[in-house]
């Protein structure tokens, strides 16, 4: 039985005065022709061969004497009456799309192109014209004839039809069965994937008289690659090229496109591709170099596509803001700061203007170089530029502010982006929840992480294992057990990584039984431990005090193939610190460094922690200077070390040259370093520097942990200034800080009475209130 596209060009063949032959091929028949005779047809096709294929037509001239194929080779024209299996939703968009387009008219750069081979004449304008009302009118009572009646011979239910139908109306009708009922058009069992080829020779004649669209071949190559079979759209371009025909500029830029987004190979296929191309007669355009600038870039070649880039030019073509954003992405992805100012100066000077993609990727590195202020100079320009800022700008934002611990810039810029309708993703979610957990309020990261739920985002494994990640450093192994529980039920399934931090945390608690029955269960569904796994074991067993078992794990899991890192080495100097064998420590040190492994700022931070915990605090500051003339960095907790000990030691004058010569370096005060300043100003009466400190903190945006308001607080009583110690309770409450009991008695106690009853008994009802009973109820949970 003949498909419904088969009965409507039969029957359009019956009114055509011209001579028609059609080929109705299945999966498993050769050619069945139909007027003129197989015997006769055979002779005409010559060497073309039909295995897998859809119903066509073809037209030979009238005249037998000259025969298109075997004699002239000249190709006519080519008409797609119908696509494989699975692509007719994409081939409707493709025509209309192609429709719009006059053939004629459009230059050789964009259009189809040919080559320079003798007796190839270009294909003439056969666009399907805009249909009248009246057309659409007629279009519209025959596809809904051919539905309705479809069981029946098509020439009968069409006939009331025929005076009326002219060429234009087939690919109308066609159209519109294509768009309004996609199953119309199902052949089951085609293997579009084999027949391809066979199907582009089916392609290869057809009657100029159907009002054929030369950017059929454009669709078919189009369709192809949007599938994703770009093996088949190169052998469909190849083909093409034999019968001197070169695809438009837009059709090439699809699959070059195509060819970017895979894995390196794929990006290196498309830069090969695109200079293969340009040899047989492609006409680049700028959009064709941006995609290659953009291979080039993912390949780290950032200097050839610098070069490219001004190749492009010298050519003649204008490189577009999409131009010069790649490229400043690509020198963002190497830190090159410099040279991506210095281009959006370029852009700037040519006329163009930089957009969301250009500023997103300088905040994204200043944010990931630290330069926060820098960055959100770079955010308001952006505004004042009239540049909206999207949800990638932001997120880069909020993730950097929330990696420097500033969670109050990052909860501001989360709530700002979302004033503006700005929809924060699971990226920005994860963002703030990392930040919160960082912080320790898994209060609040556990509101947020509900909140991204409520909206209809489904956490990944990275925001899961977040959460998780905080809990277990909050050293509530319950709730991140039962977080792991949630994620394995909404088949997320938990990587290395999550694991990791279960282990980490159960280590931590000084559970080494269920860390190991958890890396048990990690090799049971095939999970590989890592080297982070083992260092967290190894920091367990250091905290338990077992040095002798861990230097024996090590050895293990050495001979297991996994070999010692800076964390492992860290980690053993930092348990004999803590045991007041400095000299085992820096054996290991040189051991570390005998087997090639560059020790970390953090080893440096475990000997000075060494040092100053045990009274050699001029080793310490030997240390220091030692790092400084070698050039490693030191950061906040190497200075804090020191500071922390001159405090307790009551030298605050060592200890304010050591936060002088901080904020004169790189590595400025952080909160750590603000709260020892502050307990021991505090701890010496000197509130004026104290409360100095505070300010200063909060200027910056460093939150003020509970034990640095508490010391304030006892700073305050201590010398009598009621007032100031009240007002630091009352910011503390506003911050949601709780305070420990001896807080509470300050303010209930008979140092209180000498004020008047009304201005006591609020606050103290106040405590108990919003203190004690929750406390109570915390006891009680």
């Amino acid at each position: 039985m003949d498909s419904p596209t088969t009965k409507i060009l039969k029957w359009a063949l019956g009114r055509s005065e011209s001579k028609f032959v059609l080929l109705s091929l299945s999966d498993n028949q050769n050619a069945k022709i139909s007027r003129p005779s197989q015997s006769h047809a055979r002779e005409r096709l010559g060497e073309f061969q039909f295995l897998d294929a859809i119903p066509i037509i073809y037209r030979f001239k009238p005249n037998p004497r000259r025969n298109p194929i075997t004699r002239c080779g000249r190709v006519n024209h080519i008409h797609w009456s119908v696509m494989k299996r699975g692509t007719l939703s994409a081939f409707g968009s493709f025509i209309q799309l192609s429709s719009l387009r006059s053939f004629r008219d459009t230059p050789n750069a964009r259009g189809l192109g040919f080559s320079t081979i003798a007796d190839i004449r270009p294909f003439p304008d056969y666009s399907p014209k805009k249909p009248s009302v009246r057309d659409s009118e007629l279009v519209h009572q025959i596809t809904n004839v051919i539905k309705l009646r479809r069981a029946e011979p098509l020439r009968r239910s069409l006939k009331p039809y025929e005076c009326k139908f002219k060429t234009d109306h087939l690919i109308w009708v066609l159209m519109k069965i294509q768009s309004d009922y996609s199953s119309f058009w199902e052949r089951p069992k085609l293997n579009a994937s084999d027949s391809f080829v066979q199907f582009f020779d089916l392609l290869v004649y057809t009657y100029k008289d159907w009002g054929s669209d030369p950017h059929v071949f454009d669709v078919f190559f189009q369709v192809l690659v949007e599938f994703g079979m770009l093996r088949e759209a190169r052998k469909v371009f190849d083909k093409m090229l034999s019968y001197g025909l070169v695809l438009s500029v837009d059709s090439c830029n699809l699959y070059l496109d195509r060819l970017s987004k895979g894995c390196k190979k794929t990006a290196a296929t498309a830069i090969r591709v695109f200079r293969e191309f340009s040899r047989v007669g492609v006409c680049w355009d700028v959009t064709s170099y941006n995609i290659v600038l953009h291979c080039i870039c993912q390949l780290g070649r950032i200097i050839e596509a610098h070069h490219l880039l001004l190749l492009m030019e010298l050519k003649g073509y204008t490189p577009d803001v999409i131009s010069y954003s790649t490229l400043i992405n690509g020198y963002c992805r190497f830190g090159e700061l410099e040279k991506c100012l210095k281009l959006t100066e370029e852009m700037r000077h040519k006329g163009l203007k930089p957009n969301s993609y250009t500023y997103g990727s300088i905040i994204l590195l200043l944010c990931r170089t630290c330069k926060l202020a820098e960055a959100e100079e770079a955010f308001r320009e952006m505004i004042v530029q009239g540049v909206l800022p999207d949800t990638v700008v932001y997120t880069s934002l909020i993730d950097g502010f929330c990696k420097r611990g500033d969670i109050r810039s990052a909860s501001r810029f989360f709530y700002e982006m979302q004033s503006l309708d700005i929809t924060p993703d699971v990226l920005t979610y994860t963002a703030v929840i990392s930040g919160f957990c960082q912080i320790g309020d898994m209060v609040e990261a556990s509101k947020l992480f509900h909140e991204m739920r409520c909206r209809g985002l489904e956490p990944d494994s990275v925001a899961f294992t977040e959460l998780i990640h905080g809990y277990c450093k909050a050293g509530q192994m319950k709730d991140a057990f039962s977080v792991h529980n949630h994620m394995v039920q909404a088949r997320c399934s938990p990587n290395v990584v999550t694991y990791t931090a279960l282990i980490d945390g159960l280590c931590k608690e000084g559970d080494l039984e269920s860390a190991n029955d958890l890396l048990h269960e990690m090799w049971k569904i095939g999970l590989q431990p890592n080297i982070f796994t083992y260092n967290s074991i190894v920091n367990g067993l250091c905290k338990s005090g077992n040095i002798e078992e861990v230097v024996k794990l090590v050895g293990d899991f050495e001979a297991a193939g996994f070999k010692p890192d800076t964390v492992t080495y860290t980690t053993l100097m930092d348990a004999y610190c803590k045991a007041g064998e400095m000299e085992k420590a820096q054996e290991v040190l040189k051991e570390m460094l005998g087997r090639g492994l560059q020790p970390s700022v953090v080893t440096f931070n475990v000997l000075m922690n060494g040092f100053c915990l045990h009274g050699m605090l001029e080793d310490g500051e030997k240390l220091l200077d030692w790092m400084l003339a070698k050039g490693i960095a030191p950061n906040a907790t190497t200075y804090n070390s020191l500071v922390k000990q001159y405090c307790i030691r009551n030298n605050l004058k060592a200890a304010t040259a050591i936060y002088k010569d901080m904020c004169s370096r790189e590595a400025g005060p952080d909160g750590k370093t603000y709260e020892n300043l502050i307990r021991g100003h505090c701890k010496a009466r000197n509130m004026k520097e104290a409360w100095f400190l505070f300010q200063e903190m909060n200027g910056k945006g460093i939150s003020v942990s509970s034990s640095a308001y508490s010391a304030l607080i006892r700073g305050f009583f201590k010398r009598k200034k009621f007032v100031e110690a009240r007002e630091v309770f009352e910011q503390m409450k506003r911050e949601g800080l709780a305070a420990d009991k001896e807080i509470l008695d300050f303010f209930s106690d008979t140092k209180y009475k000498g004020r008047r009853p009304d201005t006591i008994a609020d606050p103290v009802d106040e405590i108990i209130e919003n203190y004690l009973v929750d406390e109570e109820l915390r006891e009680a949970n």
